[in-house]
């Protein structure tokens, strides 16, 4: 069971840092990604963390803007979000999946609810 959270209504230029609790104590066996999905949009890649945290993947919209670590010893991930824009504005969701990462979302198992993160130009 995933539980994101951290978003909120921020001003372009900003950041914010979500993060991504796991009740199983396996999850560093476990690849964590995030996607995010705009109003009336299909639910798109932004990156992810292989589960030894070596691995890393950002979508080209991110890069440069956006990091992820993970804490194992927490059970959480962390998405760092930067120099945020309007064009970020989506529900963002954490997912995460046995072994290698992947940026299709349908190769993940397990989802948090999401949590909304709007930015104001």
């Amino acid at each position: 069971q995933l539980e994101d959270s951290g978003g909120g209504l921020v001003q372009a230029g900003a950041s914010l840092r979500l993060s991504c609790a796991a009740s199983e104590r396996t999850f560093s066996s476990y690849s964590i990604g995030w996607f995010r999905q705009a109003t009336g949009k299909e639910r798109e890649f932004v990156v992810f963390i292989g589960w030894r945290a070596i691995n890393t993947n950002f979508a080209d919209s991110v890069k440069d803007r956006f990091t992820i670590s993970r804490d194992n010893d927490k059970n959480t991930a962390y998405l760092q979000m930067n120099r945020l824009t309007p064009k970020d504005t989506a529900i963002y969701y954490c997912a995460a999946k046995y072994d290698q990462p992947s940026r299709d979302p349908g190769e993940y198992n397990y989802w948090g609810q999401g949590t909304q993160v709007t930015v104001s130009s």
